[in-house]
């Protein structure tokens, strides 16, 4: 018995061993890039590569440069104006789509939740081509309402399957319940259901809003004015010139891209315990 409590001991540190081993050499790799990142947007002088320096003196000359000499603010709220767009529309859709895959059978039920899958599959590079000619037959580059319709066409399909299956995880037996005592559908679904997948929501549309800060290749592809670039495409414009690069402009722009996600992160943070406490008491 001593011997196998003493292995079972063991095991148990050596787990813990390697999960903190674990987290550790996964914050070195994440927190590494961002301390690079800081140290080349605040670093005075003449910056012409990125590297870690702690020890250069700091300033905020880099961020003054960023916002009189480059048109990063235009930028900024082009990409503002697609995401919250994209994030408004897809949030919306998956939410009614996924709570009508879950709660009700229809004609095609099974089949457009496999085609959702075999769209999944095709990934958006195949199809840049694609959304090129759409837009020249349209007459949409340079157009916002066309690059946030494509993000939350490519949105829908994994994310409608991901909202199905939690709300999936609401009993049936609260429909029920709330059609006894006389409720009807949109009540059921705004007032019992809703709350209750308020925490996916939140991810959602932090998921949704996000998109159009990080992608790059597509927005490359649809907007070919300067002044309708988005943040991604903009910032690459800092460094596409191995002969003068801007890595200083470049750093601090990458910083501002994560002021709104943060501060979006941060205002949906208690919907994902509240959403689960509210919507329990409420059924």
């Amino acid at each position: 018995m001593k011997k196998l409590t003493s292995s079972a001991k063991f095991g148990k540190y050596l787990n813990q061993f390697f999960t903190y081993l674990f987290l550790i050499i996964l914050s070195v790799v994440i927190i590494y890039p961002l301390l690079i990142t800081v140290s080349s947007a605040f670093k005075a002088g003449n910056v012409t590569a990125f590297a870690l320096d702690l020890n250069a003196k700091w300033t905020l000359d880099n961020f003054t440069r960023l916002f009189n000499e480059t048109p990063y603010l235009t930028w900024y709220k082009n990409t503002m104006i697609v995401a919250t767009i994209t994030m408004v529309a897809q949030v919306f859709l998956i939410t009614i789509a996924g709570y009508a895959y879950s709660r009700y059978n229809f004609i095609g039920r099974k089949k457009s939740l496999l085609f959702f899958l075999i769209v999944q599959m095709v990934p958006t590079m195949a199809a840049l081509t694609a959304f090129f000619v759409m837009a020249l037959l349209l007459g949409a580059i340079n157009k916002f309402w066309f690059l946030a319709l494509i993000y939350i066409g490519g949105g829908i399909p994994m994310n409608t399957w991901l909202m199905k299956g939690y709300f999936d995880t609401v009993p049936y037996d609260l429909d029920e319940s709330a059609k006894l005592d006389g409720a009807g559908h949109l009540r059921i679904f705004w007032q019992i259901v809703l709350p209750l997948v308020r925490p996916m929501i939140a991810v959602q549309a932090l998921w949704a809003f996000m998109g159009p800060f990080g992608d790059f290749m597509l927005s490359k592809f649809l907007l070919r004015d300067e002044k309708m670039y988005t943040v991604a495409v903009g910032l690459q414009t800092f460094i596409s010139d191995t002969r003068n690069q801007k890595v200083a402009l470049f750093a601090a722009g990458a910083i501002l891209i994560a002021l709104p996600i943060s501060v979006l992160f941060f205002m949906l943070q208690k919907n994902f315990v509240s959403g689960l406490i509210k919507g329990g008491t409420k059924g």
